[in-house]
């Protein structure tokens, strides 16, 4: 196919596809899926090798969030049944984030909900960033709090932070059909303080929420405007309770176009499969680690993910490896270019980003976001014994009985799943 001939060469010399060749690409037929995603390999392969990063999730604070962003379990007027619990001290939040490095996790990600942090919530953060670091050595951190203030990018990067999450999530012309307590323009502003506190940026998308083609490729675009380091690609968890509960868009075959499409644009940039993979890709899952080299490890903020021992195994079966703390994310070429944007402020090694699943308020999984929280949530958690529903649905109906709310890890007396 010319089509994909095209995308690769322009991938390897970093040049950036038409929009018709974006969309081409999320066109695309079932027929032709395979050869997407072999063309899209090669630009993967070219710049990252094998290797698939890991990043790992802690949720500092969870539930009873002030925004309104539709797709967020932990948003105002929310009734999904999620644990709600305030700050975590450092040390909670450093034993939770080791489960993660133990298993393999390169980045630890510490999420907070609300609409941005205070500057007491700051410095309550970069007490947490040190108890981090200081106990799970050359681990890196990002942070995501939602909306930034002047000066606390800086801040966080004086504390030891290496990137700052804060997701785009979708096109600025639909952007206020799902939330309409801050807007597109003031999520820009946070991914670019951080860019400019030397902070390695990570911005991402939200797919499945009812969004056209066109949607996705102009949230892309924005991204790589933004030059983000990393983009996290989540897929819509709908979650009972909120707006988009019905929104049941994605296939196994959609998610595949759009890691591809994200791939063309973003070719040296680390591209994430975020929240939902696990709900929406499914036994698709380790194909698309030819289109991405990121992942999430275990549990998401408000959601159950694969089991941290299955991820491992899924890597080594589809022939990658895990990404090792001595080695370096992002291609050389960016890692100069960010060194020396950074001259001025001192920024860090720019390995790669961290970031969430799906953004909201500031984080979360496609699903969810979080604030200040109140009381535990009661539900009994699910154990082993407890059996799935049954499902008869086909290849293409939503498979809602893979959406499980989260009731172990951070926040909870129970493992995490890493």
């Amino acid at each position: 196919m010319d089509l994909l001939n095209t995308l690769v060469e322009k991938g390897l010399r970093r040049e950036l596809p038409s929009r018709e060749e974006a969309l081409a690409v999320l066109a695309s037929s079932d027929d032709d899926l395979l050869d997407v995603v072999a063309a899209a390999g090669k630009v993967r392969r070219h710049w990252f090798g094998r290797r698939v990063k890991l990043n790992y999730l802690v949720n500092l604070k969870s539930g009873l969030c002030p925004e309104d962003c539709s797709y967020c379990s932990q948003r105002l007027g929310s009734k999904a049944e999620i644990l709600k619990y305030t700050w975590l001290k450092p040390d909670e939040a450093s034993q939770a984030a080791a489960a993660g490095v133990a298993g393999g996790a390169k980045r630890v990600c510490l999420v907070a909900s609300g609409r941005g942090p205070t500057d007491r919530d700051v410095d309550r953060v970069a007490q947490t960033i040190a108890a981090v670091k200081e106990q799970n050595e050359g681990v890196e951190v990002c942070a995501c709090l939602g909306l930034l203030s002047d000066g606390q990018a800086e801040r966080l990067r004086g504390a030891g932070a290496d990137a700052y999450n804060h997701n785009l999530n979708t096109s600025e012309a639909t952007y206020g059909d799902i939330t309409k307590t801050h807007t597109y323009a003031d999520r820009v502003d946070t991914v670019q303080k951080a860019h400019a506190a030397g902070l390695s940026a990570c911005s991402g998308l939200i797919a499945g929420m009812g969004e056209r083609d066109e949607d996705l490729v102009d949230v892309v675009y924005a991204l790589r405007e933004l030059d983000a380091d990393s983009v996290p690609v989540n897929f819509l968890i709908p979650f009972e309770g909120t707006p988009l509960a019905k929104e049941w868009n994605l296939t196994p075959q959609r998610c595949l176009r759009i890691l591809a499409m994200t791939r063309f644009v973003c070719p040296d940039i680390e591209v994430r499969i975020a929240g939902g993979r696990e709900v929406h890709l499914r036994s698709m899952q380790p194909l698309a680690l030819n289109l991405a080299n990121s992942i999430f490890l275990g549990d998401y903020l408000t959601s159950e993910g694969q089991a941290g021992q299955a991820d491992l195994d899924m890597i080594a079966d589809a022939g990658f490896e895990v990404e090792g703390t001595d080695q370096v994310t992002l291609p050389k070429h960016r890692v100069d270019a960010a060194a020396a944007a950074a001259a001025g402020c001192g920024s860090h090694g720019a390995g790669g980003c961290g970031s969430h699943e799906d953004a909201a308020c500031g984080s979360h999984d496609a699903g969810g976001c979080g604030p200040c929280g109140s009381s535990e949530a009661t539900a009994e958690p699910r154990t082993e014994s407890t059996p799935e529903p049954a499902t008869t649905a086909g290849a293409n109906e939503a498979r809602t009985d893979l959406v499980a709310v989260r009731r172990r890890g951070a926040g909870t007396d129970l493992a995490p799943n890493a």
